[in-house]
């Protein structure tokens, strides 16, 4: 195998990008909810949560007949076949519901941050935030690896674009974390996202597929204007702390 191959590296560009474009879910998720853990914790969760991912990116890709088997359908209700890949995506789907508007709910209630003694939420233990992670990492790797299949055949260079969108992923990480965390508006959208991405998993199980195109330009504007609005509200409060002086 020729490393400079033009085709071959194209096709690691591509699948890189695309994976850290199909990651940012994954980021947002691991983010809010190791923010629930004391400070020292948070950093190991989201390293934890983040090797968990590429591990089990890679495991699958290694086991690319299991995958080919998951698409096939195991029973079938009202004459819709349902297969393994879809009951993985449609109860990963209801998990983000749950997770995502249950804090939804708490922030409404102003209860979303009870510290406990040590720090972090009150509750909330380490190895219970790792399972969720590693839960939900299953699912987005799951989606992650079917369209890596699909871009390309060759396994070297999809597990090379995996471990590296990771990396990428990794060194972002605590930036967004603490990012999302200072900032409540931006929790709260990021939540919304992990509503709406489970709404798409869940459609994805009943064979409705969404183009994720347009799921990604709704929350990039999304993002923009809230971007626009925290700039308003910084300039408004500079305006007013200007006038009492």
């Amino acid at each position: 195998m020729n490393l400079l191959d033009p085709e071959l590296i194209v096709a690691f560009l591509t699948l890189a990008a695309l994976e850290i474009v199909l990651g940012i879910d994954n980021i947002i998720f691991l983010s809010i909810m190791a923010a629930k853990l004391p400070l020292h914790q948070q950093a190991r969760a989201r390293t934890i949560g983040l090797a968990g991912a590429m591990g089990t990116r890679i495991a699958l890709l290694v086991s690319l007949s299991w995958i080919a088997k998951l698409t096939a359908d195991l029973f079938s209700i009202a004459g819709m076949g349902f297969s393994g890949r879809d009951l993985i995506l449609s109860l990963g789907g209801l998990f983000l519901f749950w997770k995502a508007g249950g804090e939804i709910l708490l922030m409404l209630r102003g209860e979303s941050h009870e510290v406990g003694d040590r720090g972090g939420d009150r509750g909330v233990t380490f190895a219970g935030i790792v399972v969720q992670i590693m839960v939900l990492d299953i699912v987005f790797s799951l989606d992650s690896v079917i369209t890596a299949v699909g871009m390309t055949d060759n396994l070297p260079v999809m597990i090379a674009a995996i471990v590296t969108a990771v990396i990428v992923m990794m060194f972002f990480a605590g930036p967004l974390s603490r990012f999302v965390d200072a900032n409540p508006t931006i929790k709260m959208l990021a939540l919304a996202f992990l509503v709406l991405i489970g709404g798409v998993l869940v459609l994805e199980g009943v064979d409705v597929h969404v183009d994720k195109a347009y799921v990604y330009t709704a929350m990039g504007f999304s993002v923009a204007v809230e971007f626009l609005n925290l700039r308003m509200r910084r300039k408004m409060a500079e305006l007013s702390a200007s006038a009492l002086r």
